[in-house]
């Protein structure tokens, strides 16, 4: 009997995974958000966001989250991390900065005019981002949940929180796993 090399482990020598790419996370989404059991059980509080971790492809870490009305993250990014994330009910909204920020050593940026973006996910709709992705997610609806699933590569080393006044993003917190899990 043979073993084939699946697509998230590299040659046979080596058993280490390979890294998944953002259209590998994607697809992982999309595939989670279609598993309607799973939809189905997550537990939904009318107050605040729910989730539960699941385990991503090549090791990457996963979420299932859901949305009360009314809730969003703020803003913030996912530092060394690619990901995707797609809405599995509801809509949910992604305000976003087209602009490559400075990484470290800032506390304070005045953006251009031109570097904000909108888009709208209903349900079945999602999208992948790269590295230092700033954006916050936010369900404007006044009387239904949205729920999302969400995966990331490597697994989150940090999440850095913004505060945003017109054009001026403040870096206001760094939280590291132990603050989220």
């Amino acid at each position: 009997m043979s073993a084939t090399p699946s697509a998230t482990t590299s040659p046979a020598t080596d058993s280490t995974p390979t890294p998944p790419t953002q259209a590998e996370l994607l697809d992982f989404v999309h595939r989670t958000a279609a598993d309607t059991e799973l939809i189905d059980s997550l537990p939904l509080d009318p107050e605040g966001r729910t989730w539960i971790r699941l385990d991503g492809p090549g090791g990457s870490e996963a979420w299932l989250i859901g949305w009360p009305p009314g809730t969003g993250t703020g803003w913030h990014d996912h530092a060394d991390s690619v990901g995707a994330f797609l809405t599995a009910r509801g809509e949910l909204k992604e305000n976003a900065l087209a602009a490559r920020l400075p990484t470290d050593g800032w506390k304070t940026l005045e953006l251009t005019e031109d570097v904000d973006r909108e888009r709208r996910l209903p349900a079945g709709k999602g999208r992948a981002f790269g590295r230092h992705h700033v954006h916050e997610v936010l369900n404007e609806s006044a009387d239904a949940h949205a729920v999302s699933v969400h995966a990331y590569y490597p697994p989150l080393p940090r999440i850095r929180r913004y505060s945003r006044s017109g054009h001026v993003l403040r870096l206001e917190q760094v939280e590291s796993p132990e603050d989220w899990q």
